[in-house]
């Protein structure tokens, strides 16, 4: 190949630092170099033919992972070296030291041709994985079977794997984090992986086994909903506690008042009735163990008034403290779980309390499997009216057969059958991608007499008839998200605050607002016909109001009380109506008049 006439441009982490006339040689050597611990291993090198520039990186922050270096087709990881390694006499520094192996980022692995195995290895190869795994994340490599999913599902599955309920410390009941979830009763997966062995998730597990089968059922499991045993529920599947802590501080204020934990009393302002105060005890912070309602005090607080103590009609000053109690938030009830009284840094009392809401999985809680085969719970069903099998055993979960087709996870279906060849031999089934045996799985479900396919006559529950076809049934692991809750998201209101400047419902569940009605919701009521529901949420359910307009001008005119005339301000006429319009309108119309345009209102009959 001819040399490239043009110099090549070098840059160092994005700056230009010269040029240079054979940058192949130049790479070549930096690489070298890096291999025989001349330059820091951490150093990458990238030669863009295209552009003829070189990349060199060194600063922080990069993606980088190991690969076993190759030369000329033969691996550098000998087995002289494989057995150094059995023995402990080299460690992993010593192989980047002797150039085994290198760490690439995702700029230099594009000069690189990397084998996923030593069969593979050819002249033409640079590099060999360590293992086919190395390719996935560590959370992705979590998912048994993931090479039979489709990347965007394992990436997906991956994402999902963080949101999961487990226990998040082994301290978690001293700890006072503002949001905790824990989950009673997790299990270990069936089906497990290399790397959660080594990571030893087995002894903090954040799934639970669940028996499910892959049917239509009535239509309550219809797309990426799924139907629950109710009996399951009833033995605390998916059951969990939701800890949410509160804090006060007696504020101290520079006229010398401070804020003070106590019951209020019926003398301050803001009293809520003696009935709101039951939970509190002497000190003011609510009892462990005492069940706290929506909004209700969990710390009693009083402050001092906001402005200057006013003398009262007797000449004595006189001190009216306001009611600042802190109270649980809106659909949460719960029980007080612990209490703590401490300091800040400056001398400032403190005071913190968690509270304990149990959580049972009902309609609209959200599971997944290992696969992002997620979904929500779209019925729970009584026990006696599940279909079972010709064992008796009835699924916990029955999930929709259009959801695997369409997301094409062969994975959630192999771990499905590998968890079945557990539970029926004991034996370990590993799901490593790349690395697992499906045949002995197939071969143990025939030696207990099962179909291989995982497939099992099914009877119906309510009428006890056998259902035609054979149903895909078998124990899975699966996760209960905690981000989607319904008991934390569900969120409703008719009237309440508005903002000051629009008129309009505030934003946000703890300010008793509504839920955004967007302009895509606006214009799907104008595809359905539904004006009148159009109109009862933009005007009746939002900031409608009767104004005056003038018909000559087409500005708002004025009612004036005091002489009991209706007139327009601008050309003086009485010629004056009154319309309902939204208020986020009028407040339109007057921007535009303090920016300098006329907006005329054209007013006709009223056509029926």
């Amino acid at each position: 190949m001819a040399k490239n006439t043009i110099k090549a441009k070098i840059y160092v982490n994005g700056g230009l630092v010269g040029f240079h006339e054979d940058p192949d040689k130049l790479r070549l050597e930096l690489i070298k170099k890096r291999r025989t611990g001349q330059i820091n291993p951490q150093i990458n090198i990238y030669y863009n033919e295209v552009t003829n520039e070189i990349y060199i990186n060194t600063d922080a922050g990069r993606v980088q992972r190991p690969l076993i270096v190759v030369d000329k087709g033969v691996s550098k990881l000998t087995p002289e070296i494989l057995e150094e390694i059995k023995n402990k006499k080299l460690s992993w520094d010593e192989l980047v030291g002797k150039g085994v192996i290198e760490f690439l980022d995702a700029e230099e692995e594009e000069n690189a041709y990397v084998a996923l195995n030593e069969e593979e290895l050819s002249e033409d190869h640079t590099h060999l994985e360590i293992s086919s795994t190395a390719i996935f994340s560590i959370i992705t490599s979590m998912v048994p079977f993931v090479e039979h999913n489709m990347a965007g599902k394992a990436i997906h599955g991956a994402k999902l794997f963080k949101q999961a309920i487990g226990i998040p410390s082994s301290n978690y009941n001293l700890r006072f984090d503002t949001e905790m979830h824990v989950l009673y009763y997790p299990q270990r997966p069936l089906v497990s992986t290399r790397t959660e062995k080594l990571l030893q998730l087995e002894k903090r597990p954040m799934i639970q086994n669940a028996i499910v089968a892959i049917m239509p059922f009535k239509g309550f499991n219809m797309t990426d909903a799924f139907v629950l045993n109710k009996a399951s529920v009833d033995r605390a599947y998916g059951r969990s506690s939701y800890f949410r802590s509160y804090s006060a501080v007696e504020t101290r204020y520079p006229s010398g008042q401070t804020d003070k934990f106590m019951t209020p009393t019926e003398d301050a302002s803001g009293f809520r009735g003696e009935d709101a105060y039951l939970n509190l005890g002497e000190d003011g912070v609510a009892n462990v163990e005492t069940h706290v309602k929506e909004g209700g005090v969990i710390i009693g607080m009083t402050s001092p008034p906001r402005f200057v103590e006013e003398v009262s009609e007797f000449g004595v000053v006189t001190e009216e403290r306001r009611d600042t109690s802190v109270c649980s938030r809106k659909h949460l009830e719960g029980y007080i779980d612990r209490v703590m009284i401490s300091e800040t840094i400056d001398g400032t009392k403190l005071c913190k309390v968690k509270v304990r809401t149990y959580l049972e999985p009902q309609v609209g809680d959200k599971f997944t499997s290992h696969h992002a085969q997620k979904g929500v719970i779209g019925a729970v069903i009584r026990e006696e009216d599940m279909p079972f099998t010709a064992s008796g055993i009835k699924p916990d979960a029955i999930l929709s057969p259009h959801s695997i087709p369409s997301r094409m996870t062969l994975g959630h279906l192999f771990e499905t059958i590998g968890g079945k060849a557990v539970a029926l031999s004991g034996k370990d089934i590993d799901g490593t991608a790349f690395y697992n045996d499906k045949e002995s799985i197939f071969k143990i479900l025939k030696e207990y007499g099962f179909r291989p396919d995982g497939k099992e006559i099914f009877y119906d529950g309510q009428t006890g008839e056998k259902i035609e076809m054979p149903i895909f049934v078998g124990p899975l692991s699966y996760e209960r998200l905690l981000s989607h809750v319904v008991v934390n998201r569900i969120q409703a209101r008719d009237k309440g605050p508005v903002q000051l400047l629009t008129r309009q419902p505030t934003e946000g569940k703890q300010k008793g607002g509504g839920i955004r009605f967007g302009e895509m919701e606006g214009e799907a009521l104008v595809a359905h016909g539904a004006a009148m529901t159009l109109h009862e949420k933009l005007m009746d359910d939002a900031d409608e109001m009767d104004i005056l307009f003038c018909e000559d001008c087409g500005l708002p005119a004025v009612d004036d009380k005091i002489t009991n005339k209706k007139y327009c301000k601008v050309c003086g006429g009485s010629n004056v109506h009154s319309i309902k319009i939204s208020y986020g309108f009028k407040l339109l119309l007057d921007e535009l008049k303090a920016m300098g345009v006329y907006p005329k209102i054209n007013i006709g009959d009223k056509i029926n």
